[in-house]
């Protein structure tokens, strides 16, 4: 499973937000770049950049925070907010960015979606926020009809890299992920599940080492000091360990 430290930018500093609410703000650096050099300095091998001003207004707004990144770091970086159209696409891989995370066009045009998956092919992410299992869009302000399953069963044919299952009660609460609807989501949909929302201990990394997922995202457990990113990436290396001495 990969461990991926989020890095959430808005106004070019290292912020997080409590359940996505952009009143409820927490400020935990003005310098991005020496955030990410930390992460990748304590062993992570990828970095999950957000553009909260990106998803508010429509468009990828932090450029200058994540060229900084991408051209410093040397991890590979997924970025999402905002990215809703060609154009965007174009700008945020030119940045340097691996890999593009797409939420709310995939409710709104997935067939354009499917067009830059094939594009991209492994490139593409799909972001799937939800609240009460209903998909959340436009940097989660409004609330779809929409489940999250059934968007995405929509791209199981597709070459997507993945898809970022972000559980909004969850997020930023540090009360645990939803490791229910995350299971649900990995045996039902052929498509790696990245969990996100809510990680918080060393114990819910566990529980989510004992479902199929790809990977998991870890935010403000990391900047408040609930987790020690070392301590994860060593159970997370013990686990595969033992799973590889446990197999036939």
């Amino acid at each position: 499973m990969l461990i991926l430290p989020a890095i959430d930018l808005r106004g070019g500093r290292c912020v997080r937000l409590k359940q996505g609410d952009y009143s409820r703000e927490t400020v935990f650096g003005d310098d991005p770049l020496q955030i990410a050099e930390r992460w990748v300095a304590q062993g992570c091998q990828m970095l999950h950049l957000v553009d909260l001003d990106g998803a508010k207004q429509g468009h990828p707004v932090n450029r200058e925070a994540v060229t900084r990144i991408v051209q410093k770091v040397n991890v590979p970086c997924q970025l999402g907010g905002g990215i809703r159209n060609d154009f965007d696409l174009d700008e945020v891989f030119s940045w340097g960015i691996q890999r593009a995370v797409i939420g709310t066009r995939a409710l709104q045009d997935p067939k354009w979606v499917r067009e830059v998956i094939e594009r991209f092919p492994n490139q593409i992410v799909l972001g799937l926020d939800a609240r009460e299992g209903k998909v959340a869009t436009h940097g989660w302000l409004e609330t779809s009809d929409s489940t999250a399953m059934g968007v995405a069963r929509q791209f199981e044919d597709t070459p997507l890299a993945g898809i970022v299952y972000t559980d909004i009660s969850r997020d930023g609460m540090l009360n645990g992920p939803n490791v229910e609807s995350l299971d649900e989501m990995a045996r039902w949909v052929r498509i790696p599940v990245i969990a996100s929302g809510g990680i918080t201990t060393l114990a819910d990394v566990r529980k989510l080492l004992e479902h199929d997922l790809a990977g998991a995202i870890i935010g403000r457990a990391l900047y408040e000091g609930q987790l020690d990113l070392r301590d994860v990436l060593a159970l997370v290396r013990s686990h595969s360990r033992e799973r590889k001495d446990a197999s036939p």
